[in-house]
């Protein structure tokens, strides 16, 4: 079976939308006539095509918070006792988005084929990460795929949720940001030139503070649209150069370097790392496997090159935490908990321990960090707009003096 996309008029000429299964085009529109619907139009759905490799480079990725619904949706009801490809029909009943339902129609069809649910899950990678494939395998293997799903969904969930706390919090500072700066372009660029004219027709010497706010004024007037041009040619130069692995690694490398922000970035690398890791190792995959596909999932590419050095030396003999000690990336306590969890047999759970403490003090440091943001912007913009003020304040000042 497959699942089809149709469009049909119901008894009452209302156009209807939906997606059904069928093992054929012909077959959705004897549904739909049993229905007394007229068919227009029935197509394959998009998912079908993810097997065309040109059509999976125009496939969007499933947003986190909709992959932790499905998971969640899919453990309680292989819990339950459900079969798999029953769980797959009724966790696309339950979802509302056309291209999710119909991907995971197309899902149970593959499972209905006799395929595995991992092995149909890889004909969709752009949507299932390879972290998600691998422990649903893993799971399947060991008879134990509802424990698996409840653990993925577990990880989602927490994933998306430590996403929206950071979204939530620096999404006031950036608009305070834009806000600023444009109070600030349009003071210079509207109120500043008209005040301050008047005194230059006058033929009255102005001050220094407010010569220099009229030439701010004026070259944001004559060149500030084309400094806009060239930051954004900048912008897309830079993202254009991104792509190439050489300039790539440098950049990643600079950024490691930087003194407060190489932290946050190795914070953010390890904790993810981590968690993976104790994920994909508690749920039956084999250690340097594990490595392999934890390693994937990091953005930084001198990182990634570093984690595959080590899993390379656990894949001889070496030990975990001697390895991913010479990566010069993980914090000591990091290190000391994992040493301790190789030498009792818990490495499962001091992995999964410290990931969680290292996600929880980078959210208290990022909280800091916007927390202190906000301040120092509103302290920012007070500080341009009392200059410009001063700049227009002191020539009338001046003329008072004057005229006393």
């Amino acid at each position: 079976m497959a699942a089809f996309e149709f469009v049909a008029l119901d008894h009452k000429g209302k156009q209807r939308k939906g997606v059904l299964e069928a093992d054929s085009a012909r077959q959705v529109r004897q549904q739909l006539r049993d229905k007394s619907w007229m068919p227009l139009s029935v197509e394959v759905t998009e998912a079908k095509s993810a097997n065309n490799p040109m059509g999976k480079m125009f496939k969007r990725s499933i947003a986190t918070k909709d992959l932790a619904l499905l998971t969640r949706q899919m453990a309680t009801l292989i819990g339950s006792g459900l079969p798999i490809e029953e769980a797959l029909k009724a966790t696309a009943d339950q979802n509302e988005k056309k291209r999710i339902k119909s991907m995971m129609l197309d899902i149970r069809a593959r499972v209905l084929e006799g395929h595995s649910l991992a092995a149909a899950l890889n004909e969709f990678d752009y949507a299932f990460p390879k972290l998600y494939r691998s422990t649903v395998a893993a799971g399947e293997h060991a008879g134990h795929l509802d424990t698996v799903l409840n653990r993925l969904a577990d990880y989602t969930e927490s994933s998306q949720e430590a996403q929206a706390k950071i979204k939530m919090a620096a999404t006031y500072p950036v608009i305070l940001l834009f806000v600023a700066i444009g109070i600030v372009v349009g003071l210079l660029t509207y109120v500043v030139p008209d005040i301050v004219d008047v005194f230059v027709k006058n033929g009255q010497e102005l001050p220094g503070l407010t010569k220099f706010m009229i030439g701010a004024s004026e070259f944001l007037q004559n060149y500030g649209f084309a400094m806009l041009i060239v930051l954004v040619i900048a912008a897309f130069a830079f993202m254009r150069a991104m792509k190439k692995p050489a300039f790539q690694r440098k950049v990643h490398h600079l950024l490691l370097n930087l003194p407060f922000f190489g932290k946050m970035v190795k914070g953010f690398s390890t904790a993810r790392y981590a968690s993976t890791l104790a994920i994909l190792n508690s749920s039956g995959v084999p250690l340097v496997e594990s490595m392999r596909i934890a390693g994937k999932v990091i953005n930084n590419v001198v990182i990634k090159e570093r984690l595959e050095i080590s899993s390379q030396q656990v894949s001889e003999g070496g030990s975990l935490y001697q390895s991913l000690d010479q990566t010069k990336v993980f914090p000591p306590m990091m290190l000391h908990m994992i040493a301790s969890g190789e030498v009792s047999g818990e490495l499962d759970q001091m992995l999964e321990r410290t990931a969680a403490n290292q996600e929880r003090d980078l959210q208290n440091t990022v909280t800091t960090i916007v927390g202190l943001f906000e301040p120092v912007m509103l302290l920012s913009m007070a500080a341009i707009v009392i200059l410009i003020i001063a700049a227009i304040m002191l020539p009338i000042v001046q003329m008072s003096k004057m005229l006393g």
